[in-house]
């Protein structure tokens, strides 16, 4: 079930803090309004106004984010700062524009009330974070690709939770379990492929008969990393895999397509001023065309073309479909923020209308990149099981990619999302989209591609 998936087990923690700044904050207001009043408020609508601001506020700041580190004073002092000026500017509104005459000012009542609730917040992070730096410790036993696979993949970004890693070959296990047995592992991870002797699957029974977690390693790439590399799984685990089940007309297919619907319409009416502003700076910024369009791989593998708001030159692609680049020069100079706040993909709203689309998926592929990227990537076409998306849970968790190499990491990415889709999961792909768009991030690659 969704409640027992790896992404929520990992997020337990950080929502617990969100609900210990929600206390803050009520605590810091009631104690500065008795200083004042000499009474309680309790939960009053203020008190909700000012926990709501201080929540969307650390969120969008990333003080919730897996990777957030509190030890740095001024993301503090800035998260203390933003949730100030909202309640200024929300004070202003009320005493300026409907006169209504507050005795709880800035200075003398927000003020305190946020610097207390920051210090608390600040402490509890710091103490959490403090806990959650311990490295876990975990003995993975396959074959020498797999292996290979899971060192490849620590480079990359992983969870919140810092790995010590033993690695061992399928002929070593016989020798090397004993002391893993004495040793203080968080668990044991065991590779599709690996070849295990009996004596080794002895040694491992006894092993998780003392307490010990041994889960295949698939599984540990799904708890710890958040994502399933292609090369960990054969065709014959897919073929009987539990999960993949958002297929057409389960419950959860049909009601995903009833959100996609709703909100797209809703987006779409509200974005369209936002959008008619932007067809007029592109129009008069070169005079070309307003849109862009181009045929993408749909579900099953059907083509499907999409609309984009134009961000590059009428002639980027006289040479050809090519990867986008890092400060890419085919980009305009409309384009650049077009691409930076996401802007240019609203148009998309209407391939989401129609079918083509969703909302949360896998970002759809150009064909003429698909024949290269299915060849070199094993498991490549499960992507198309489901409508691709505008957002997904690659685009939140893997910076801007645009290489066969990014591919294949967001194809991790990609099959988690397929095994554990979810539509709580839809809403935190969602609310991260909202983040990073707020910030003005992943909008192009790190580096330039040749």
């Amino acid at each position: 079930m969704w409640w027992r998936s790896p992404w929520l087990r990992q997020r337990i923690l950080w929502m617990g803090l969100a609900a210990f700044d929600v206390l803050a904050v009520c605590f810091s207001y009631n104690l500065v309004y008795w200083f004042h009043f000499q009474s309680l408020p309790g939960v009053s609508g203020s008190v909700a106004a000012l926990a709501c601001l201080w929540i969307a506020s650390s969120y969008l700041l990333g003080r919730y984010s897996l990777r957030y580190r509190p030890n740095n004073p001024w993301r503090t002092a800035l998260g203390t700062a933003v949730v100030c000026l909202l309640v200024a500017l929300t004070a202003a509104a009320l005493n300026w524009g409907a006169e209504i005459q507050d005795p709880r000012t800035l200075p003398r009542f927000a003020l305190p009330t946020a610097l207390i609730a920051a210090g608390a917040s600040s402490l509890v992070q710091s103490r959490v974070h403090q806990r959650q730096a311990r490295p876990e410790h975990w003995a993975l036993i396959g074959s020498d690709n797999e292996l290979a696979v899971v060192q490849a993949e620590q480079k990359l970004e992983t969870g919140p939770t810092p790995l010590q890693l033993t690695l061992l070959g399928s002929a070593g296990a016989d020798d090397h379990l004993p002391a893993l047995a004495q040793a203080d592992l968080a668990g044991i991870a065991i590779g599709e492929r690996a070849q295990l002797s009996e004596r080794a699957l002895e040694q491992l029974l006894a092993m998780r008969g003392q307490g010990c977690q041994v889960i295949s390693l698939v599984n540990w790439s799904e708890q710890l990393l958040q994502r399933v590399p292609p090369e960990l799984f054969t065709s014959h685990w897919l073929a009987q895999a539990e999960g993949f089940g958002l297929q057409p007309e389960r419950l959860g297919w049909r009601l995903k397509r009833l959100g996609d619907l709703v909100v797209a319409v809703a987006l779409l009416l509200a974005t369209a001023p936002l959008m008619a502003l932007a067809a007029l700076l592109i129009k008069l910024e070169d005079g070309g065309p307003i849109l862009f369009s181009q045929v993408r791989t749909g579900i099953y593998g059907q083509p499907f073309r999409i609309r984009k708001l134009r961000s590059m030159r009428s002639d980027a692609e006289r040479h050809g479909a090519r990867w986008a680049s890092h400060s890419d020069p085919r980009i305009t100079r409309i384009g650049r923020w077009l691409r930076k706040l996401r802007i240019d993909e609203l148009p998309q709203l209407l391939n989401v209308i129609n079918g083509d689309m969703s909302l949360i998926g896998p970002r759809p592929e150009r064909p003429e990149f698909e024949q290269d990227l299915e060849a070199q990537i094993p498991h490549y076409r499960i992507r198309h099981w489901i409508r691709p998306g505008l957002s997904g849970w690659a685009q939140v968790c893997h910076p801007y990619g645009a290489s066969v190499d990014d591919s294949r990491s967001k194809l991790s990415y990609d099959l988690y999302y397929l095994r554990n889709f979810s539509l709580p999961l839809d809403s935190l792909i969602l609310l991260k989209t909202i983040q990073l768009v707020s910030r003005g991030a992943g909008s192009q690659p790190k580096n330039n591609i040749s």
